[in-house]
């Protein structure tokens, strides 16, 4: 009985002993040279949710120079758009009324980007712009760099950006003035 004791003892020692090791073993071979760190949100500028959206001066129709990153603290509704384009013409009501009625208690600033480049120039867009009322600021894009930045497919497009410049959503299509505030309630 005391040599199955002993023999059960040693047994016992001897699994400790190559379960101890096994573990040291393991331990060593999934060492992390170098930890991870956090990387800093608020410098990552690109087109993915949550990223800062690219940052860009255009001049308005009236002369004034917009630059994106100026406008942090507000919501943004950024959209491309051009005279000739049948769904950015029925679109525009939609955000001229949401203008108007909602987006100062909203926080909120349109700016709409037009494809000046290929829209048979400002006056042309003057011109659109005096028959529909817009009141918000209209860009000029004399050259397709910004289209080509934001990657931008079809017109009209519109990137919901929050407080923060951070893109949130970007809608292909138009807009009616229900989906914009549907939109701009999801943002901080």
């Amino acid at each position: 009985m005391k040599k199955n004791i002993g023999l059960a003892v040693v047994l016992v020692l001897i699994v400790i002993a190559i379960s101890t090791f096994i573990k040291q073993q393991t331990d060593k071979n999934h060492k992390i040279a170098q930890v991870g760190y956090e990387v800093n949100l608020t410098q990552e500028e690109g087109l993915q949710k949550g990223q800062i959206a690219p940052n860009f001066t255009l001049q308005t129709l009236t002369g004034e120079s917009v630059t994106l990153s100026d406008l942090k603290g507000k919501k943004v509704i950024l959209n491309f758009w051009a005279s000739w384009c049948p769904p950015c013409r029925a679109e525009m009501p939609h955000l001229q009324e949401y203008y108007e009625k909602d987006a100062e208690a909203d926080n909120t600033i349109i700016i709409a980007a037009n494809t000046t480049y290929n829209d048979q120039g400002a006056d042309n867009v003057q011109k659109f712009v005096n028959s529909y009322d817009i009141t918000f600021p209209v860009l000029l894009m004399p050259e397709d760099n910004i289209i080509k930045l934001y990657e931008v497919l079809t017109i009209p497009s519109t990137l919901m950006i929050d407080t923060d410049g951070r893109i949130q959503y970007y809608i292909q299509g138009p807009l009616d003035e229900e989906a914009i505030r549907a939109y701009i309630a999801k943002l901080d």
